[in-house]
């Protein structure tokens, strides 16, 4: 593409984007600090399901200063049910830096964005021109979609060749003068318009200069080289209640869930039957000289995440003393389940097993 088609497609996309762009409030504010947490939401998430988290969490921490000084914990909490926990870590994580390193101010220029603790080139990109106007393209899933199809570029988006070429694409096309303003026209161009699967070509305003659509090839762009391998993993969770209180186990390590609490956990190479699971070493470990009621047979779950599926099974077992293992637990009333961060996975099996109560 020549300037000419550069400058034509620009227009097309920013008039298209002042009719057709969706009115959320991340994009009512140039605050930079609410325009990150926005953007660290939708990386892994969809619009309608981040605008009531987004909502939630700038509430609670409308600033820098109120992220920095919170626990982690609570920040946790309030990330409950969005996944990728890494990201609520990393926010926290880089508001305590920005705090201390930057005198509370969020740093506005890109070096210094792109320094920040979960903040790469898409994200850094995307806070410096909506909340600086800094001439950076962004380059999220919708645009490569959007860049492959007007280039017809069969190069896969998940590669780094793919990622450089398209990124130097991005920035070719980035209007200068209003480089924010032109990053959300076409983010936005992608997801309403441009969509994965049976876009309205007849009545996209790009179809002039859409080199898949003159080659019947939009539904074959963008490629991509290979999906990730997912694995499966099997989780037997115990619920144990010891009167009016139950244990908790946080999750440490560089592993699925990291600093969230979880109900004790018996992992398997494979799923097993309750009377296999008794007969276990860690079961047996674990109520060694304790007297054990269970309730039924379980509650089995399937917990689909990007790189892995979870085959749960929850077991809800009464006991009315601990001996040493158990002890090693956190123990905590019952009714204060509710302070704590969760998975959604369990999340949901705490929902189910109070409202049948």
């Amino acid at each position: 593409m020549h300037e000419n088609q550069h400058h034509k497609i620009r227009t097309i996309l920013i008039d298209w984007y002042n009719i057709n762009k969706r009115e959320l409030p991340w994009r009512q504010t140039a605050d930079p600090y609410k325009i990150w947490v926005s953007e660290i939401i939708l990386q892994q998430t969809r619009v309608n399901q981040g605008f009531d988290y987004y909502l939630r969490f700038v509430e609670r921490f409308p600033d820098i200063k109120s992220l920095a000084e919170s626990d982690e914990q609570e920040v946790l909490k309030y990330w409950q049910g969005l996944g990728y926990y890494s990201r609520a870590r990393n926010l926290h994580k880089a508001a305590r830096i920005i705090q201390n390193n930057f005198n509370g101010v969020f740093p506005s220029n890109y070096d210094d964005i792109i320094s920040l603790p979960g903040i790469g080139e898409y994200t850094a990109s995307a806070v410096s021109s909506f909340a600086f106007n800094l001439p950076y393209a962004t380059v999220d899933g919708n645009i490569f979609r959007v860049l492959s199809r007007l280039t017809s570029k069969d190069i896969p988006i998940d590669t780094t060749v793919g990622k450089r070429f398209f990124r130097e694409i991005a920035q070719q096309l980035l209007d200068k003068k209003a480089p924010g303003l032109h990053n959300q026209a076409i983010m936005e161009f992608g997801a309403l318009q441009c969509t994965p699967k049976s876009p309205n070509c007849s009545e996209c305003p790009l179809s002039l200069y859409c080199e898949a659509y003159k080659l019947n090839l939009v539904e074959l762009l963008p490629i991509k080289q290979g999906k990730t391998k997912v694995s499966n993993r099997y989780f037997n969770y115990l619920f144990i209640k010891n009167g009016d209180s139950t244990y908790l186990q946080k999750r440490t390590g560089k592993d699925i869930w990291k600093n969230l609490y979880e109900l004790p956990l018996i992992e398997t190479k494979e799923a097993v039957e309750l009377e296999n699971l008794l007969k276990s070493k860690e079961f047996v470990r674990m109520f060694d000289g304790v007297e054990i009621n269970i309730d039924g047979n379980g509650t089995k779950k399937k917990h689909i995440l990007s790189h892995r599926i979870i085959y749960a099974s929850f077991y809800t077992i009464n006991i009315n003393a601990e001996n040493e293992y158990l002890a090693n637990f956190l123990k905590i009333p019952i009714s204060e389940l509710k302070s704590y961060p969760i998975s959604r996975l369990t999340e949901i099996f705490l929902e189910e097993k109070f409202t049948n109560v």
